[in-house]
C-alpha cells in the first residue's frame, strides 16, 4: 500500500462472506486512485477445494493475507482469529477495516480494529432474529455497536440499530451487496440440467426440471440434536413423493446425518443428495427451482431476488423483509406446519412477492462512494438513502 492514499482492509471469512465481498472490493478497486485495498481472508472456511471455486467463479482477488485459522469452537476460533490479525493490522495500518455479515470472522477483526482506533464499516448491519441462541445473532449486535459506518440492506434495520443507542448518523441504507452479486452473475448461472446431469442418476429430476424442490440444512439447532434432524429429514423424504428434492449436503450437516446413523432417509430417487455446490451451480439450480426450503439467511434474499418461493425451516428469522416484501414464509421445524406451506405452494404457486427496495446490483457503489467521501474528502451526496 502506498503512503498517499488512505487504504481499507477487507475481510472476508466463510463461504457466506464470498458472495458480499465480491461486489464491495470490486467497487472498491474501480477507483485505484482514491484508496487501497487490502484482502484479508481468515481461512475460518477451511474447505480449500470449495474456497478455491468461489474465488475464482465470484472474481474474488488472491486475498493479500491468509490467516489460515480453519475450524474450531467458537471461542478458540474467534479468540485466534484475533490473535492472528492484530500484528497484519499493526503491519498495515490501514485507515478503516470493512467487515461484512455475521460469521466469527467479522466479530472478531472488528474487535481487534475497534480496540487498536481503527474505524470499522460494517456490510449488512441491523439484521436482528432477536434469538440470542444463535451465535450469528451475537456477532451482528456487538460488532453494530463497535462499527462506525452501519450499511444497511433493509429500511426497518435502521429502527433495530436506533433502538440499540446507534447514532443516527452512522446509519445508511445503501442495499444488499448479496443481490449485487446475483444480479451480476446471474446469466453465468449454470443451468440446472447440467448440475444434475453430472449427478450420476438424476432422471427424475432432469426429466421434470419444471418441477424440481432445492433443500438446504445446516444450523445448528436443526442439525445437532438427532432427534430434530430426524424429524426433519423425515419430512422432507416424504415430501419427496410430491415433488423431486435436490439437497446439497452442507460438511457439517452430512457428519450430523451419519453420526446419527440417519443416511437411509436420504435413500430414494426422488431425493437427490449432492456435494456442496459452486455459487454458480447453486444459482442455477435455484432459479429453476420449483421452491426452496432451507435455513439459510442468504437464500432467503436470493430466493426474494429471484421469485421463487422460499419455506424458511427456523422459528425465526434477521431477514423479515422476505417474508413482508418477498417469497419467504417462515414456517419453523415442526411437521405439520411444513408440509402444509408446502402443499400450498403446490397447489397455488406460493407468495410471488417483490425485489425489496435497493436491491438493484448497486449497493457495493455506494458503499464504496460513501468510503471514498469519508476517508478522502468531498461530499457524500446520493451515496446512502435516507
Amino acid at each position: 500500500m502506498t503512503a498517499t492514499m488512505p487504504s481499507i482492509m477487507c475481510i472476508v471469512g466463510a463461504r457466506p462472506n464470498f458472495m458480499k465481498i465480491a461486489p464491495v472490493i470490486g467497487a472498491l478497486r474501480a477507483d485505484p486512485l482514491r484508496v487501497n485495498t487490502c484482502l484479508v481472508h481468515t481461512g475460518q472456511h477451511y474447505d480449500a477445494a470449495m474456497k478455491h471455486t468461489f474465488f475464482e467463479q465470484l472474481g474474488i482477488p488472491v486475498p493479500d493475507v491468509d490467516l489460515e485459522v480453519g475450524s474450531l469452537s467458537h471461542a478458540v476460533q474467534t479468540a485466534e482469529i484475533m490473535r492472528r490479525f492484530e500484528p497484519v493490522l499493526d503491519a498495515h495500518r490501514p485507515a478503516a477495516v470493512l467487515v461484512v455479515g455475521d460469521v466469527n470472522s467479522t466479530i472478531a477483526c472488528a474487535l481487534v480494529a475497534a480496540k487498536k482506533g481503527v474505524p470499522v464499516a460494517h456490510v449488512e448491519a441491523g439484521l436482528r432474529s432477536y434469538d440470542r441462541a444463535m451465535p450469528e445473532e451475537i456477532n451482528r449486535v456487538l460488532t453494530d455497536q463497535i462499527s462506525d459506518w452501519l450499511f444497511t440492506t433493509e429500511r426497518n434495520a435502521r429502527d433495530n440499530l436506533l433502538r440499540e443507542g446507534i447514532a443516527d448518523e452512522k446509519i445508511h441504507f445503501v442495499g444488499n451487496v448479496m443481490i449485487d452479486t446475483l444480479l451480476h452473475h446471474r446469466l453465468r448461472a449454470v443451468p440446472a440440467e447440467q448440475t444434475l446431469g453430472a449427478s450420476g442418476d438424476p432422471a427424475p429430476f432432469v426429466n421434470a426440471l419444471n418441477g424440481y424442490g432445492v433443500l438446504t440444512l445446516h444450523r445448528p439447532s436443526n442439525v445437532d440434536d438427532p432427534a430434530v434432524l430426524k424429524r426433519l429429514l423425515t419430512t422432507v423424504h416424504d415430501l419427496a413423493r410430491d415433488i423431486p428434492l435436490v439437497f446439497p449436503v452442507h460438511p457439517r450437516t452430512e457428519a450430523r446425518i451419519r453420526a446419527a446413523g440417519l443416511e437411509s432417509l436420504l435413500d430414494g430417487a426422488r431425493l437427490l443428495r449432492l456435494p456442496p455446490l459452486g455459487y454458480l451451480e447453486m444459482l442455477g439450480l435455484m432459479a429453476g427451482a420449483h421452491l426452496v426450503l432451507t435455513d439459510s439467511g442468504g437464500m432467503q434474499e436470493e430466493t426474494t431476488a429471484l421469485g421463487v418461493p422460499c419455506l424458511t425451516i427456523r422459528e425465526n428469522t434477521e431477514r423479515p423483509i422476505t417474508i413482508e416484501q418477498g417469497t419467504n414464509t417462515l414456517v419453523g421445524t415442526q411437521s405439520a406446519r411444513i408440509r402444509a406451506a408446502f402443499a400450498d405452494i403446490l397447489a397455488s404457486g406460493g407468495k410471488a412477492g417483490r425485489v425489496p427496495e435497493l436491491w438493484d446490483g448497486q449497493a457495493a457503489e455506494r458503499i464504496a462512494a460513501h468510503l471514498h467521501a469519508s476517508l478522502c474528502g468531498g461530499a457524500a451526496a446520493a451515496v446512502a438513502v435516507r
